[in-house]
């Protein structure tokens, strides 16, 4: 019989003791997170179940929020497609980015927070809807687009990167973008499911059009669980910080490029496993998506450059009484038609500007559909209830003011009141500032009409304006200012 060796008690000490040291210094310096950005295309805060939906199934979306941090008052920088994306990727205002209107590319100048991660080490892939233009990827090693909803390639980004660097992924679904795929969810929704806004008219066809909506966004949502499994059976979910929110409102009358809260507050729910201070919250804190590059950025503990307006959300991470802003902006400018608008949001008060007044607010996606020829009935047969006669309205207004806690969906303009002279003084000042400071001027030439108003007949070739107006904020140069326009 063999004698035991007198030094394995110190050889399995040592050993244990270099374990506790590299688990020590792994605790001190975390590895770098993982991270996921989720954008769904045109789909509205309040179509999903964790934001009080009765009857749209969204439970992946919705466990996200159960274990994650949900933001009620997120605002996107504009409700306009590209427009938006460029915002986020870059944590600037559109008229900031040299990529203010519908279809422009983001100009190479510009810095997006992707390319600082890629060059700090990361692995960075985007994959579904690109809408970013051909020096946006730059900042990314692959880069795939995929129909029809977007999501197909989505898993297989997962299971393809690199093993050995921190990854960052773009997904960007099609999702749910008109034209309506019938195939998208199983089983499909019903009319009897839809959740009627008051400026929308209660018909079937109206309930029709909603649940094929919704039947998308449940496709949205059923990929993003498939993310969610990929990433736990990798063992990289604990590490992975993910997004999750959409680039405007929902493709629906007075929703998509309106200022209002049905096309400019998004779903916005952060997932981080072991750093949310209180998970399954909400947060009622303001925040805009320009505020995603920073915090991003700061969470991979890589420098914030200054070139973005955004603010770092990482103090609500923390904890959720924190205030990182108290005010939020955001635009509307050529999306098919000519356009020029500012909105405001600060407490409980929504103030938008309008520098096109004699027009009417944008619907040309809508018009050959059963949500917007409803409308039209409606108008011809004069049945409209105001909230609904809003929607086709013109002149408008060229100043509101709402009190957004006690007129949730903005029908109610308070601007012309006497009472309500304070509140509209200050959100013009607010404004002004934010204006001033970011170089936002308003050109006398903007970008004309691209479709005709009445007929729906486009004006220019193909998807584009027959002609490009002068950008706004290009007389101060704005796409060189970094002020985010207030304190």
């Amino acid at each position: 019989m063999k004698r035991a060796s007198k030094t394995a008690p110190k050889i399995v000490v040592a050993i244990m003791a270099a374990l506790t040291v590299v688990s020590s210094v792994h605790a001190e310096n975390p590895p770098p997170p993982n991270v996921i950005v989720f954008i769904g295309d045109d789909i509205s805060a309040d179509d999903f179940g964790c934001y009080g939906h009765p009857n749209i199934r969204t439970p992946n979306v919705d466990a996200l929020a159960s274990d994650g941090l949900r933001f009620n008052n997120a605002y996107l920088a504009t409700s306009q497609c590209s427009p938006s994306r460029c915002s986020m990727i870059t944590g600037r205002y559109p008229h900031n980015t040299g990529a203010p209107e519908l279809h422009q590319a983001l100009p190479s100048d510009q810095v997006m927070f992707p390319k600082e991660l890629r060059k700090a080490g990361y692995y960075t892939a985007a994959t579904g809807k690109w809408h970013l233009g051909r020096a946006a990827r730059s900042a990314f090693d692959r880069i795939e687009d995929c129909r029809p909803g977007g999501e197909e390639k989505w898993v297989g980004f997962i299971q393809e990167r690199p093993k050995d660097k921190p990854f960052m992924m773009w997904f960007a679904s099609h999702d749910a973008h008109r034209d309506w795929d019938p195939s998208s969810a199983s089983p499909p929704h019903v009319p009897a499911d839809a959740v009627i806004p008051p400026y929308m008219v209660d018909t079937e066809g109206t309930r029709q059009d909603l649940a094929a909506y919704y039947d998308e966004v449940q496709r949205l949502d059923r990929y993003v669980g498939l993310v969610v499994e990929e990433l736990k059976q990798q063992g990289v979910y604990e590490n992975t910080l993910i997004f999750f929110l959409a680039d405007n409102g929902r493709p629906f009358p007075r929703c998509k490029t309106w200022l209002y809260d049905s096309g400019i507050k998004p779903p916005f729910i952060v997932h981080w496993p072991h750093q949310l201070a209180k998970p399954g919250s909400a947060c009622d804190a303001l925040i805009s998506s320009i505020d995603i590059a920073p915090t991003v950025l700061e969470a991979a503990g890589v420098a914030v450059p200054e070139t973005v307006q955004g603010t770092s959300l990482m103090p609500l991470i923390k904890n959720t009484k924190s205030e990182v802003r108290d005010v939020v902006f955001a635009e509307h400018n050529w999306h098919d038609t000519e356009a020029h608008e500012r909105m405001v949001r600060k407490g409980p008060w929504m103030y938008i500007r309008n520098a096109r007044p004699e027009f009417a607010g944008w619907v040309q996606v809508h018009h050959k559909y059963a949500s917007y020829e409803a409308l039209l009935e409606g108008q011809a047969q004069g049945s409209l209830t105001p909230a609904q006669a809003d929607v086709l309205l013109a002149p408008r207004p060229a100043e509101m003011l709402f009190n957004v806690e006690k007129d949730p969906h903005q029908l109610n303009n308070l601007a012309d009141s006497p009472e309500h002279s304070e509140p509209l003084r200050l959100m013009r000042a607010a404004l002004d500032e934010w204006q001033e400071r970011t170089g936002d001027t308003t050109p006398a030439d903007l970008t004309p009409d691209g479709v005709d108003r009445k007929t729906f007949k486009r004006l220019g070739k193909g998807i584009h304006p027959p002609r490009r107006g002068t950008k706004p904020g290009s007389k101060r140069n704005a796409s060189a200012i970094n002020d985010p326009g207030h304190d």
